[in-house]
């Protein structure tokens, strides 16, 4: 599966289609980018990294991480750095317990990697968030970015929320998949492309003062 600039625009110009509220701001905003990642074991760790920091902060710290285990790390890499050695990369106690859990899931097999691009969305889910340090956002990130999925709805996410909220002209904020899982049903099997199209609109209205 692919989920690249060209599918971005297809299920977009689709999407458009079926959602007038995306048919009328789209050609303001413009397309989005893929944002694709590689199936990989670094993916999984710059997750980590990002964690509740600022997209400044998040970059600063992996380019530390990487630097000292390599763009593409091995377990036995990751294991090698103790929790001293993670903390003065900039690491978090927390995120090294995180660090460390994932690099031994990979050793011992239970991470299973090569078998994801097999399996449907929800046992790639259940697989990711069996990880200490990772819930269903970033097993749904995951999802959109590294394996290519194009129609996944990550409905914790507050930027969407928001998005949602004001595309739709909503009075308050669909805080829960219960609530907007609804409001784009229609959007199906197109929900990855907009999400991307939700997260650029976001953008564009902070930076209009709209929200």
């Amino acid at each position: 599966m692919t989920f690249d600039q060209t599918a971005v625009e297809r299920d977009l110009e689709s999407l458009a289609q079926l959602c007038p509220q995306v048919a009328r701001h789209l050609p303001d905003l413009g397309l989005p980018e893929a944002r694709q990642r590689p199936h990989r074991l670094s993916t999984l760790l710059r997750i980590i990294i990002a964690q509740q920091l600022s997209t400044k902060a998040a970059a600063s710290i992996s380019k530390r991480v990487f630097d000292a285990v390599g763009e593409e790390p091995s377990p036995q890499s990751l294991l090698a750095l103790s929790e001293d050695d993670l903390r003065a990369l900039g690491l978090s106690r927390q995120k090294v317990t995180y660090t460390h859990g994932l690099a031994r899931a990979a050793l011992d097999g239970s991470l299973a990697m090569e078998e994801w691009p097999r399996l449907d969305d929800e046992a790639v889910v259940e697989r990711i968030t069996a990880l200490k340090g990772f819930g269903r956002w970033s097993a749904e990130i995951y999802l959109m970015f590294a394996l290519g999925r194009r129609d996944v709805w990550p409905a914790d996410d507050l930027a969407l929320q928001v998005g949602l909220q004001h595309l739709m002209g909503l009075d308050e904020r669909p805080k829960s998949r219960k609530l907007s899982a609804p409001l784009i049903e229609h959007w199906r099997p197109y929900r990855s492309a907009g999400s991307l199209f939700l997260w650029r609109f976001y953008g564009a209205a902070t930076l209009s003062g709209g929200t």
